[in-house]
């Protein structure tokens, strides 16, 4: 697996790993296999123990085609409904741990997943996937066409380094928390907000602290009683190490 460089909208540089081949494509297999089980179970449902089926022997091919499509419909836009509903994820990605993000470091949009999904008839309808395969290999962010355009791509959530390296921080026996609802956040989120923090730390950029205050407020719901941003994302640090140490 490549690792993927997201340079977010201040110019900080956040390491993820890019999911592998292997990785995508056992994602869209077990994808696949919900869809076959939809159709082959639901399916039977619906049009054989309703009776649905002999009705619709009756009916002129027009009103056949509307009723199959009508049918379909959850198995057409599987995936758009999954990524927008899971946040990049459709459940092969959850179960593989693999998930769509922005480039730019951001959240993909639901206009984002609708642009990937519509690339899906060139980047895997057509010629069963190669597109989309010789795409992800040739590609240095491991983008199929449909990433490329909505300059998203699709990253590991597995962690390939221990806790220690990443966002465990030493706290005091008598550490009192101050925001609860830190408890929202990812282990993945954590890690993000850790790296970005310390990179804007270093580099005294304070714009780029401020943003990921805001960033972070936003998602949680937290309302800061930090006037200072750099004391805020510490302690947003420290009491998720401590609700996560004490769960």
């Amino acid at each position: 697996m490549s690792e993927l460089q997201i340079n977010t909208t201040q110019n900080v540089n956040i390491m993820f790993t890019a999911a592998s081949v292997g990785e995508r494509i056992l994602a869209y297999a077990t994808d696949f296999l919900i869809k076959i089980a939809y159709v082959s179970t639901i399916g039977y449902f619906i049009f054989y123990l309703t009776g649905l089926w002999d009705y619709m022997r009756s009916l002129d091919d027009w009103s056949q085609m509307a009723l199959i499509i009508l049918f379909l419909l959850p198995v057409i836009f599987y995936t758009l409904l999954f990524e927008s509903l899971l946040e990049g994820q459709t459940i092969g990605k959850r179960i593989l741990k693999i998930k769509v993000v922005k480039i730019d470091g951001y959240q993909a949009s639901f206009s984002d997943y609708v642009v990937r999904w519509l690339f899906r008839v060139i980047d895997i309808n057509m010629m069963s996937g190669i597109v989309a395969l010789i795409s992800i290999i040739v590609s240095n962010k491991s983008q199929r066409l449909g990433d490329i355009t909505a300059g998203t791509s699709v990253i590991t959530l597995k962690d390939k380094v221990t806790m220690n390296q990443t966002i465990l921080m030493d706290l005091a026996e008598d550490y009192k928390p101050t925001y609860p609802l830190v408890i929202k956040l990812s282990d993945n989120d954590a890690r993000i907000i850790k790296d970005t923090y310390e990179t804007a730390r270093k580099a005294s950029d304070h714009k780029t602290m401020q943003k990921l205050k805001d960033r972070i407020e936003k998602v949680t719901g937290i309302e800061s009683v930090h006037n200072n941003t750099h004391a805020f994302v510490k302690t947003v640090l420290k009491d998720y190490n401590y609700y996560t140490q004490h769960m």
